[in-house]
């Protein structure tokens, strides 16, 4: 997947993939005006959001409502390395959900892509510096 990145003004990094610009800014103490998530604000909703594409697959291939039914996430960060050490995600469903589904439950949003790809591989980060001639 191909992403192309931009400075629209101020504190703002937006990119542009698949015809959608998705809007980034920083927090009014970080130098910006908090007119949309922080970068690594959207990292953290990818997770959960994949999770809840998966659990709302799950119900929808089963004929289960779905009013009802979120997820929540929170993180815990490792003293140590200063960075996140662990995810922690709810499922919440309503008390007449039927218990039978809440194992599968939790094993459909384990499918998540975003979270397999964090645990199974880390990525290499080529970053070098290209001129406009050079991109053409």
């Amino acid at each position: 997947m191909d992403m192309k990145v931009v400075f629209p003004g101020g504190k703002r990094v937006d990119a542009v993939t698949q015809g959608f610009t998705i809007e980034t800014d920083q927090a009014v103490r970080g130098g910006g005006e908090g007119a949309a998530p922080e970068p690594f604000t959207l990292f953290l909703a990818s997770m959960a959001t994949c999770a809840g594409i998966y659990v709302l697959s799950f119900c929808q291939h089963r004929g289960l409502p779905t009013e009802d039914v979120s997820l929540t996430m929170s993180t815990e960060v490792d003293p140590v390395k200063r960075m996140i050490g662990k995810v922690k995600i709810n499922i919440i469903v309503p008390d007449a959900f039927p218990q039978k589904y809440h194992a599968p439950l939790i094993r459909s949003a384990e499918q998540c892509a975003v979270a397999k790809h964090i645990e199974a591989t880390l990525p290499v980060f080529d970053i070098e510096v290209l001129t406009e001639s050079e991109v053409s």
